[in-house]
């Protein structure tokens, strides 16, 4: 088995990350390149940053956030927000990111993802999806920061996201962002089964078990924010419980 990877997730707003529930009522956290590197001391495997208002916003991207982190971490970190051209792609990497995440551009003009993977490579390129459930077994994709339904669905989309060049899916349930009771194992289940890229599952995280159980219905990686902003658990705590349940780990051994 593939070890599992553990990504701490930083949404960004005005220099600072934030957290809330279901994409509202957000608060202040902390400073983004502070708090990355405890993660990184920590063991965490990689790192996402979100400018969560960039694209709403229409504001520029935080170069200045990117270039501090890379000096400040040496674990491979993911920016997205307000990514919406190849210039944009460039800017990010050339600052010192390792991948690029879309979303909201790639929906609305999906020839992005493979002017992305043509020309910085499929293991590059992240598609981010958020997805909200709308019946059962059925999720649409939403966009400009959870405000926009597309009427996609998120399944079939993040499939042809995957045929245009995306190397990972992460897909985001809206309605377990914040809330702390678990992933959506249906959602992240059906990728898993369905998709010959990593799937990092991503809302939903609230204690150690809820990774168990993402990891077995075949995420590749998850993505937490809250809890581990928090202090609720440890990167490294987490990851001594997971090699203990038998799910492999970097940096760990029982």
């Amino acid at each position: 088995m593939l070890a599992k990877r553990i990504v701490p997730c930083l949404d960004v707003r005005d220099g600072r990350v934030v957290k809330g529930k279901q994409f509202k009522n957000i608060h202040d956290v902390d400073d983004p390149v502070k708090l990355g590197a405890l993660y990184s001391a920590q063991l965490a495997d990689e790192l996402v940053f979100y400018d969560i208002t960039a694209t709403h916003g229409e504001r520029p991207l935080f170069l200045d956030i990117v270039e501090r982190v890379a000096q400040a971490v040496d674990i491979p970190f993911t920016i997205g927000g307000g990514i919406g051209s190849i210039d944009d792609f460039r800017r990010v990497l050339n600052a010192g990111a390792d991948k690029v995440s879309v979303n909201s551009a790639a929906v609305r003009r999906p020839e992005l993802i493979r002017e992305g993977a043509e020309s910085f490579g499929n293991q590059c390129v992240v598609l981010s999806v958020d997805a909200k459930r709308c019946g059962p077994g059925k999720w649409q994709v939403y966009i400009a920061g959870g405000r926009e339904n597309t009427g996609l669905d998120a399944v079939q989309w993040a499939k042809y996201g995957v045929a245009l060049g995306a190397g990972e899916i992460c897909i985001n349930s809206i309605d377990a962002d914040g809330e702390k009771g678990g992933f959506d194992l249906e959602l992240n289940g059906i990728l898993a089964r369905e998709l010959p890229v990593p799937i990092i599952a991503s809302g939903g995280a609230g204690k150690k078990e809820d990774f168990k159980d993402v990891f077995l219905v075949g995420a590749d990686a998850a993505l937490a924010a809250s809890v581990f902003h928090y202090g609720e658990i440890s990167v490294f705590d987490l990851k001594q419980y997971l090699a203990a349940e038998g799910i492999a780990v970097r940096g760990v051994e029982i």
